[in-house]
């Protein structure tokens, strides 16, 4: 059902909230969304373009899909409408990107971004540095001007714009991804319409509403500048930082529009922490999940190797080279979080075998060799009890390595049995 066109009288003035409200309506007219908290968060984001000179941060905007042709090209289009200066785009490269920036205001609207950044796509690391970089107010790129004859000259471009990006599930790299509030769209179902999108109708229809929302935003720009909204319980950190700008629009209109914001806020930072984790994020959990199952502080290799080769939907028992998971490569993944493996015994008099640890060792000068694998959880890894009481127990223990340990890379070390285990 088509929303109704709500008439306001030339010269009128209008609210914050009912301006917001339009904006939200009207987006909805053409999409069908996922969630009932993406409409408003688009007009929270066109909104926040008209005043990002005022923001340390402008979030960026990622629309993914599954397959193509399932509504992002259609919010580009919609945000056309009612984003500041927008230069909607397919294609590009990022020293072009720069300049086009460097000359603003603009708001980018990348289009087909995974040409960019799936395989064979060209220029993305330059065009994902000026993404990961342009989202900090007075981040800047150098370019070289000029020639050997005339001179040469460092020009500091600035990347700093509002920018949203669409493309298919898994293109986007995470460092972008990160500083973004992403909406994953769907295709339609057979029984969900929407209106017909037509750009010259919608674009008449569109500016009476886009230019209330650019007066309004403008005007108060340096107020919302100024502004620390409060943010929801657990919305803390990168996730705080992205979302102040559009918490800070919605606590100015009033209306329902704080509570909006902030329910819509808690739902997607939400959903961004169940979205697939890395490779080795995934692996500290899969581990965690066996040293629970068995209950111990200590797995040999071999043993850890076997169960993680045997996990229904992982990717251990086949990796990229068609082979499951080797010692090698388990070591090099987790060596990245600090743990190592470590030499130990399987028991009062057992034999001496190599495998992983929850707790850190230390060589025979009490330098710490590795964090054991607790820590990495407690920092990667949602943590349970089991975790937490074997980093209590184990956090003060030293180990004596009678094997050869060198600062670059750490080796095994040989450790005693424990007594007393949890």
């Amino acid at each position: 059902m088509t929303a109704a066109l709500r008439i306001v009288p030339p010269g009128a003035p209008q609210l914050g909230h009912e301006i917001l409200d339009d904006v939200r309506d009207f987006v909805a007219r053409f999409s069908a969304f996922p969630s009932l908290h993406c409409a408003p968060t688009l007009a929270l984001w066109y909104a926040h373009t008209w005043a990002a000179e005022h923001f340390y941060i402008t979030p960026r905007l990622v629309l993914s899909s599954a397959e193509p042709e399932s509504g992002k090209t259609r919010v580009l289009e919609v945000g056309k409408h009612f984003t500041r200066a927008p230069e909607l785009t397919t294609a590009g490269s990022a020293a072009a990107m720069v300049r086009m920036i460097a000359a603003g205001p603009i708001t980018l609207l990348f289009d087909e971004v995974d040409a960019v950044f799936t395989a064979g796509g060209s220029g993305n690391e330059e065009v994902r540095n000026m993404l990961n970089s342009g989202y900090k107010r007075g981040a800047t790129i150098p370019k070289c001007k000029g020639d050997s004859a005339s001179g040469i000259v460092v020009e500091r471009l600035p990347v700093f714009a509002p920018t949203a990006l669409a493309g298919l599930f898994g293109c986007i790299p995470a460092t972008v991804t990160t500083r973004a509030i992403t909406m994953h769209l769907r295709k339609r179902r057979h029984d969900q319409h929407v209106e017909p999108y037509n750009e010259k109708r919608a674009e008449k229809e569109a500016e009476p509403t886009r230019d209330a929302l650019a007066g309004w935003i403008t005007g108060i720009g340096e107020e919302l500048g100024d502004a620390e909204p409060v943010m929801p319980e657990g919305v803390a950190d990168r996730a705080a930082e992205i979302w102040e700008p559009l918490l800070a629009i919605a606590d100015a209109a009033g209306g329902h529009w704080p509570d909006t914001a902030r329910a819509a806020c808690v739902d997607f930072v939400h959903t961004s922490k169940q979205a697939p984790t890395s490779l080795g994020v995934q692996l500290l959990a899969d581990l965690q999940v066996i040293f629970e199952a068995q209950r111990t502080d200590r797995i040999p290799t071999g043993v850890l190797l076997a169960e993680l080769t045997g996990m229904e939907e992982a990717p251990w028992g086949e990796m990229e080279t068609g082979k499951p998971l080797t010692d090698r490569r388990l070591a090099k993944e987790l060596r990245k979080y600090f743990v190592a493996p470590t030499t130990f015994r399987t028991g009062t008099g057992g034999r001496a075998i190599k495998g992983y640890v929850t707790f850190p060792t230390h060589d025979s000068a009490g330098e710490q060799v590795q964090v054991g694998l607790a820590d990495a959880w407690s920092r990667y890894v949602l943590s349970n009890s089991r975790n937490k009481r074997n980093s209590r127990n184990h956090a003060g223990q030293t180990v004596t390595a009678t094997d050869s340990v060198t600062a670059t890379e750490p080796q095994p070390t040989a450790q005693p049995p424990l007594t007393g285990m949890p």
